[in-house]
């Protein structure tokens, strides 16, 4: 049941990305171009997100535990330190320089999309990388 429920998420987060246009890296590229060409659309995918999640995060956190599994499992990690804001800068540099975060670049493969196939496996890579020397 678990393995069903990740591939329904899976699925409906997909189709959202790809309804939304977060998996056009020019669209994203647009919202990140604060200074030349502004595309403020994706600020309302954003904020809609938002609208949905804190609400039904409140609810669901009242709950003794999850549907599918025996607790959750929220991050216990409060402090930044210099390893998480590395991370997210890097993060940020890739995702203005190509348009594409991890959930979108994965995403894309499924429309055969050329940049995801060259992406994807530099994103996999790095991360192995980055495992490696941490």
């Amino acid at each position: 049941m678990t393995i069903l429920i990740g591939l329904l998420a899976g699925t409906l987060f997909g189709a959202g990305l790809f309804i939304s246009g977060m998996m056009d890296p020019e669209k994203v590229i647009g919202f990140l171009d604060l200074f030349g060409n502004w595309d403020p659309s994706l600020m309302f995918v954003m904020g809609s997100a938002l609208v949905v999640t804190v609400p039904a995060f409140k609810f669901i956190l009242q709950r003794k535990k999850p549907f599918f599994n025996d607790a959750f499992t929220l991050p216990i990690k409060v402090n930044l330190d210099k390893p998480l804001i590395v991370g997210a800068a890097i993060f940020g540099i890739g995702w203005g320089l190509y348009g594409y975060c991890p959930g979108p670049a994965i995403s894309s493969l499924a429309s055969l999309n050329t940049a995801g196939f060259i992406f994807v496996p530099s994103m996999l890579v790095g991360m192995w990388f980055a495992n490696r020397v941490s």
